[in-house]
């Protein structure tokens, strides 16, 4: 999840209450997925650009553009390639946006507590049997924009104070089946923060998205990725390039300094 600033994880909820949890569901592969060998690897040390906000600016000198699934059209996807880009499509894949077109297909009961941005509340993360087919079309929709890959924000909930009893177990599921999905589909995905899964979590993604390890001093937990030759795109808000960048280099980090708005602004390391 972006941070905001100040503002710390939340407590894991011990709570075993009985709930029942849905089989994954199987939409099944995309009639045109790529194969495996065929998907995107990126490789540790690629620079990029996120922008989540503003006109997006496609003239930034970097391989990999990260921006807006929902916002963003095919032809804007095309023209970066015709750039030389790879390109990500952001979405919250743990969060629920009421400001998203699909919005009111998500039932009220699946809505939890807010995650600290205007609009947004967690998800029962459980139901994977309401969730996994609402979270199939938007794959389907990067993959026929003709997005590489996916980042798929808000995969730690189970961390957070959602409004579920959420365990590590449920979201270890959970980002499975979007890893799963993904990959269905020819996209490459990144794993969002939630860095006490990745030695779990390591051989389903392709990639790691990462805000404040350095303020948290969490960066070296991110090594697995860059020792397994996968990009770790990596995000600080408030610290100074001096600050992180010698530590970024040397643990083989892409990074780069942005405002939490994230539009054009960088300083790359």
């Amino acid at each position: 999840m972006r941070r905001l600033p100040l503002l710390l994880a939340g407590f894991l909820l011990l709570a075993t209450a009985c709930t029942t949890t849905s089989p994954d569901p199987d939409p099944g592969p995309a009639p045109d997925a790529k194969r495996a060998e065929e998907r995107w690897r990126p490789k540790p040390g690629l620079a990029w650009q996120w922008q989540l906000s503003g006109r997006l600016d496609p003239t930034v000198d970097v391989p990999v553009y990260d921006i807006d699934g929902f916002e963003h059209p095919a032809s804007a996807v095309k023209d970066l390639h015709a750039r030389g880009r790879k390109v990500i499509c952001y979405l919250s894949t743990g969060a629920w946006e009421d400001f998203r077109p699909d919005a009111d297909r998500f039932p009220k009961a699946l809505l939890g507590r807010g995650n600290g941005w205007e609009g947004e509340r967690w998800l029962d993360i459980r139901r994977t049997d309401v969730l996994g087919p609402l979270m199939a079309e938007r794959l389907d929709m990067c993959r026929d924009k003709g997005f590489d890959a996916v980042e798929p924000d808000n995969m730690d909930g189970y961390k957070n104070t959602t409004g579920f009893p959420l365990t590590a177990a449920d979201q270890l599921r959970y980002n499975r089946l979007i890893a799963r999905l993904a990959h269905e589909r020819g996209l490459a995905v990144g794993l969002k923060n939630d860095l006490d899964q990745i030695p779990e979590l390591l051989a389903d993604f392709d990639f790691a998205v990462n805000e404040q390890c350095a303020q948290y001093e969490e960066c070296d937990l991110l090594t697995p990725f860059v020792k397994a030759g996968k990009a770790v795109f990596h995000v600080e808000y408030e610290l100074a390039t001096g600050r992180f960048c010698p530590e970024a280099r040397e643990l083989g980090l892409s990074s780069m300094r942005k405002r939490y708005e994230l539009g054009v602004w960088r300083q790359p390391c």
